[in-house]
């Protein structure tokens, strides 16, 4: 299975998740303090993308619009700030842990680093050039076939 269909998988599962934490909680601890909980969260979260900064948002926002990954890689330390304010932001109980997880430093870092080495990685072999720019070069090591095919 590849990473796209183990994120929509994520993705779609992370309601139920959340509603399940949400009643385990009320259960543990009653309705009020649930809510509370998941409305001091979103509190948080708020405060969090307020306290980033809108120069920062602003930055990753140009950064991601003209395809810039220099600075985005610059920023990635930022960015996991952001992500775990936006996290924050979402109502619920294991985004609201993902999130407080993501601002102790070793695992920022260590989010941050996958992030950049995952962004510095190129493994499709395409080099962009100009129509004028290239040209096709035969390869020495494969035989010459067109004498061959010729029909008699």
């Amino acid at each position: 299975m590849n990473v796209a269909k183990w994120v929509l998988c994520v993705l779609l599962a992370v309601p139920f998740l959340e509603l399940a934490a949400f009643f385990a909680v009320t259960a543990a601890f009653g309705f009020g303090w649930a809510l509370g909980l998941v409305l001091a969260g979103s509190l948080a979260g708020l405060l969090v993308l307020r306290r980033a900064g809108a120069n920062h948002v602003a930055r990753m926002r140009i950064a991601l619009a003209q395809g810039d990954l220099a600075a985005i890689h610059a920023a990635s330390s930022g960015g996991v700030i952001l992500f775990a304010g936006i996290l924050l932001l979402i109502p619920g109980f294991i985004t609201d842990l993902v999130a407080l997880a993501l601002f102790v430093t070793p695992i920022r870092w260590a989010v941050s680093a996958a992030f950049n080495t995952r962004m510095n990685r190129r493994d499709d072999g395409i080099v962009d050039l100009a129509p004028e720019q290239w040209h096709q070069v035969p390869d020495p090591s494969l035989p010459d076939r067109r004498q061959k095919e010729r029909p008699p």
